[in-house]
């Protein structure tokens, strides 16, 4: 009995490990970048063996993933206390879409942030696995969120009743996201704020 106690007990997930475990991650690959990443080296640094970091996540694809979803616990979406997010709702639909927008880029400015998210991304593009649970567990649920937050406009009358909201949603989000990716020098918050006026030109009750 007490050998299966025991086997039962080392499976659980530490908080305080994991979030070592995690932290560790994200910094290993800030620094190195993805492909400099190795479960070892993680588990070196985080002063645990390898085979704790494999019984939690199958992979460095997954471990990254949960390491970036930790470290914007605050800002994805679930808060900070894991309770359900949404976007700011002030009853100005062009100055909340400007807040959620400048921040992005200030994210995006953070080169630590932007080495851990771009090697998550190319390994994406890679990984159908990888890409799905990041559909599944960031894209689609912010994605969510964005629509939410349209329809709440649609429905005061901000916007086109009948507008597209998954088409709303890229016309607004996607042009600072593929700036991000093109490394473009519009990726400012005077930008953020040009794509927020011209989309809602064209999605704005007539």
């Amino acid at each position: 009995m007490a050998t299966e106690t025991q086997r039962s007990t080392g499976r659980r997930r530490n908080p305080a490990t994991r979030a070592t475990i995690l932290a560790t991650a994200f910094d290993v690959v800030a620094e190195l970048g993805y492909a400099g990443l190795t479960i070892e080296k993680v588990a070196a640094r985080a002063g645990v063996g390898k085979q704790t970091i494999y019984r939690w996540w199958p992979n460095k694809g997954a471990l990254v993933l949960d390491a970036v979803l930790e470290r914007t616990a605050g800002s994805g979406p679930e808060g900070a206390d894991g309770a359900p997010a949404e976007l700011p709702d002030t009853g100005d639909l062009e100055a909340d879409l400007i807040a959620v927008l400048v921040a992005t880029v200030a994210e995006f400015a953070d080169p630590d942030f932007d080495r851990a998210l771009r090697g998550l991304t190319a390994a994406i593009i890679e990984d159908a696995e990888l890409a799905g649970a990041y559909r599944e567990r960031l894209d689609g649920p912010m994605r969510e969120l964005k629509k939410r937050r349209l329809r709440r406009a649609q429905e005061v009358g901000q916007l086109d009743p009948d507008v597209d909201l998954d088409l709303a949603v890229d016309l607004v989000f996607a042009p600072v996201a593929q700036r991000w990716t093109e490394r473009s020098g519009d990726l400012t918050p005077d930008g953020a704020r040009a794509v927020v006026r011209h989309a809602l030109r064209g999605l704005a009750a007539r």
